[in-house]
């Protein structure tokens, strides 16, 4: 056969080749050659191709000649500049305060400047101008919390001795959240500060079981390339390499087929979503859990935006398939309180299938000189005050309250969604699972319809990869006419955009598409980072003295 008198060929071919050599060339050459052959295979087989790798590595050394460097440092003080004029401009009249005033102020004079401060901005979110960001308007509610937190704003469940009932709140809580996502008598979790911290708490608990179960020393997670961006914070932060899987092109969620191709020997957890942020869609979790089960690998499902509206979308009408802790491989869950939840921001919880991960998720330290320290989350101190906020929601509501809001919410996406699909010029990503509903166009840029829409005070999502806007439709977008108003909107806006489709994006949605045709993504980072800076902006001193108090 022609791979026998290869096999001898190559042989023949070593041996003459080594033939008169000194032990130690032999050695020598021997390692050199499977080094350099590792080496190789390493950087020719990675996730991203030669093509990309070369692209970027260009435009890198592209910056490192002076008129290039120049010319992009000026692009990024320019742009710096603009996002403080707008900062500047979305303060309006309302004065700085840079330094403390001599004498206190009467309470009556901080209740004003706080309410100036909670005032400032243009869009409408409370009769429904916004995507997502608000979840319920609800001045009943409101006072309750003003109430709760204000009896609750000095605890904290560091101290459970000093503060024993605000651990039992929590506790209430989280198991609560149990029985909704249907966990059994083992199940657990702790409550955190956000979506983030609860997927980036998930995120820590693997690593550190797979570390201890399994000896896997250079941790990867796999996850859809939809999953929230709080796992790449959470890769970065924990030392854990991420391995991206694409969605399926016509539905936009997972490929399964992707997703078990990727797993390694280093896999620490695989990811699914009820839904992702982007398309609203809602993975197959289902197949997931059987990945998990096949091959031994914890299951985190990241239902933080829509997780307290799939546990009771079967009960309010709607059918969807299994996503919780009666899919055996599913072993933790992420959902926000302060989203459909409607608790105060700044609330979320984290739950797994036994305590033999949430363990994992605690960091103690034995041996500091300031005793035992034990903590369950990234906090040490928390806010007994969100707690007891976070618990009186859930008791406001009820089972009955969450259902009723979570049939309208649906309903009024579905309302959106078919209108939507009437409309010339644009398509909908997928179908939507809950309450996001991203828009598409092949005919003009997507961000001409959200430019057009900014300008009647709708605020919506932008999306990348490919372009897309989203709504995320909340309580507050069921309230009479919103809905309408905004498919009137929709359809004008589309009227105007279809007579003249090549019309460029203008703004700062231009500079968002372009951001995604350039192969140096460290710029498009200093883009970012400026506009953060922007969050923190203060004019001079004297200027914001001379207007404050003093």
């Amino acid at each position: 056969m022609w791979y026998v008198h290869g096999a001898n060929t190559l042989k023949e071919f070593i041996n003459n080749y080594f033939q008169g050599k000194e032990p130690w060339q032999i050695v020598t050459i021997t390692s050199t050659t499977v080094l350099t052959t590792v080496w190789l295979w390493n950087f020719v087989f990675q996730e991203e191709s030669l093509v990309e790798r070369g692209k970027k590595q260009f435009f890198t050394l592209l910056n490192h000649i002076p008129a290039i460097r120049d010319r992009v440092n000026k692009e990024l003080r320019d742009i710096d500049s603009t996002f403080a004029k707008e900062a500047l401009e979305r303060m309006k009249t309302v004065p700085f305060i840079l330094r403390l005033p001599n004498d206190g102020l009467e309470s009556s004079e901080i209740v004003e400047r706080v309410k100036e401060c909670v005032e400032l901005g243009d869009y409408d979110w409370e009769n429904g101008k916004v995507s997502g960001a608000v979840y319920r308007v609800d001045t009943t509610l409101l006072q309750l919390m003003g109430n709760i937190y204000g009896i609750a704003s000095y605890t904290n469940p560091l101290h459970p001795d000093v503060f024993p009932g605000i651990c039992k709140l929590e506790a209430e809580v989280v198991k609560i959240a149990c029985n909704l996502f249907h966990g059994d008598e083992d199940s657990c979790g702790t409550m955190s500060t956000g979506g983030t911290e609860s997927i980036l708490l998930a995120c820590k608990a693997y690593r550190d079981y797979a570390r201890e179960a399994k000896g896997i020393k250079k941790p990867e997670m796999v996850i859809p390339v939809t999953a929230h961006s709080a796992f790449d914070k959470a890769a970065q932060y924990l030392k854990i390499k991420l391995r991206l899987v694409p969605v399926n092109p016509h539905t936009y969620t997972v490929s399964i087929k992707a997703m078990e191709k990727a797993i390694s020997g280093n896999t620490i957890m695989l990811v699914g979503s009820t839904p992702n942020f982007p398309y609203g869609t809602m993975d197959n979790i289902e197949a997931i859990s059987e990945l998990g089960l096949k091959y031994n690998i914890p299951v985190h499902v990241d239902a933080c935006l829509g997780g307290f509206l799939i546990c009771f979308m079967p009960d309010a009408g709607f059918n969807l398939p299994p996503f919780d802790f009666k899919l055996r491989g599913v072993t933790s869950i992420s959902a926000d309180t302060h989203k459909y939840g409607y608790a105060p921001k700044g609330s979320s919880i984290i739950l797994y299938r036994s305590k033999k991960y949430r363990h994992h998720q605690y960091t103690i330290s034995t041996d500091w000189p300031g005793g035992i320290y034990g903590s369950p989350t990234i906090n040490g101190s928390r806010a007994g005050g969100i707690i007891a906020s976070c618990w009186a929601t859930l008791m406001y509501f009820g089972y009955g309250g969450y259902l009723d809001a979570t049939k309208k919410i649906i309903e009024t996406t579905k309302y959106i969604e078919q209108k939507l699909r009437t409309l010339d010029g644009i398509f909908i990503f997928g179908t939507p699972a809950t309450s996001v509903i991203a828009l598409g166009s092949n005919d003009f840029h997507i961000y001409t319809l959200s430019e057009g829409l900014n300008a009647k005070g709708w605020n919506l999502n932008t999306l990348q990869f490919p372009s897309g806007i989203h709504l995320c439709v909340t309580y507050i977008h069921t309230q009479p006419g919103v809905a309408d108003q905004f498919l009137e909107d929709v359809e004008t806006e589309l009227n105007i955009i279809m007579n003249n489709p090549q019309t460029p994006v203008e703004g700062k949605l231009a500079i968002y598409g372009m951001s995604q045709s350039i192969p140096d993504r460290s710029i498009v980072s200093d883009f970012t980072k400026c506009f953060i800076d922007s969050m923190y902006y203060t004019p001079e001193d004297e200027k914001a003295i001379s207007n404050g108090p003093q």
